[in-house]
């Protein structure tokens, strides 16, 4: 690994968002899927859920993603209202993209606060069932002839916003994953073949030096727990 590559992994994961997320319920479209994992990466979030479609597994990663999956990791959840209910009990609030009686504009949510944003396939949307266990319904105003965006496309609008408000809260300026989290993920990001060596020997990561090199065992370990969000 060069240094300028490892200099640009760590400026990437300084920025990385661990509190904010998005939950696709069901989108089953592979160039939707990765054009919001595209947008993900984009905006700095760290991990991303899904629910497969019925009766399927995940839309295999297109080149519409542009290898994001290797950035943003997806987590796969049973159902969506069983994924909302693990996500708002881990301190989220979730943002159902969904018309309702009770839908907002967007715009109006703080995006600050630990947030995902919960959206579904283009075709048929967020269950109502997810829809009315989440925190809020929020909708993207639409002021021509057709009543929605594509889903990535919407994911993107909303994602940037979240993006907008965090910046101006400063919440880019100063790394938000703990010490021992950024330390595991940027050996991981930096050497993805020798880091599964290490897990499989349930060995500690070795240490890296300022130029990230993998120094002598001697040196101070890095532990390589995986995180649960």
């Amino acid at each position: 690994m060069t240094p300028e590559r490892f200099e640009k992994i760590r400026q990437v994961l300084a920025r990385r968002q661990p509190t904010l997320t998005v939950l696709m319920d069901e989108v089953n479209k592979p160039h939707n899927l990765s054009a919001i994992l595209r947008t993900c990466d984009a905006v700095g979030v760290l991990q991303a859920h899904a629910v497969p479609p019925e009766h399927g597994s995940l839309p295999t990663f297109s080149a519409t993603s542009g290898s994001a999956e290797k950035w943003v990791p997806v987590r796969s959840h049973d159902t969506a209202v069983s994924a909302v209910n693990a996500l708002r009990a881990g301190g989220f609030q979730v943002l159902a993209t969904h018309l309702s009686q009770r839908s907002v504009d967007y715009r109006s949510v703080d995006y600050t606060r630990p947030t995902c944003v919960l959206l579904g396939a283009e075709k048929w949307g967020v269950s109502d069932e997810a829809a009315r266990v989440a925190d809020a319904n929020i909708v993207i105003p639409m002021l021509g002839m057709v009543q929605s965006l594509n889903v990535s496309v919407a994911a993107a609008t909303i994602l940037f916003e979240a993006q907008r408000q965090r910046l101006a809260a400063g919440l880019y300026e100063s790394p938000q994953l703990e010490i021992a989290e950024l330390a595991r993920l940027t050996f991981e990001w930096g050497y993805p073949d020798l880091a599964p060596l290490y897990r499989e020997r349930g060995e500690a990561y070795p240490a890296l030096s300022e130029t990230g090199q993998v120094l002598s065992a001697a040196s101070t370990p890095v532990i390589a727990s995986t995180p649960v969000r």
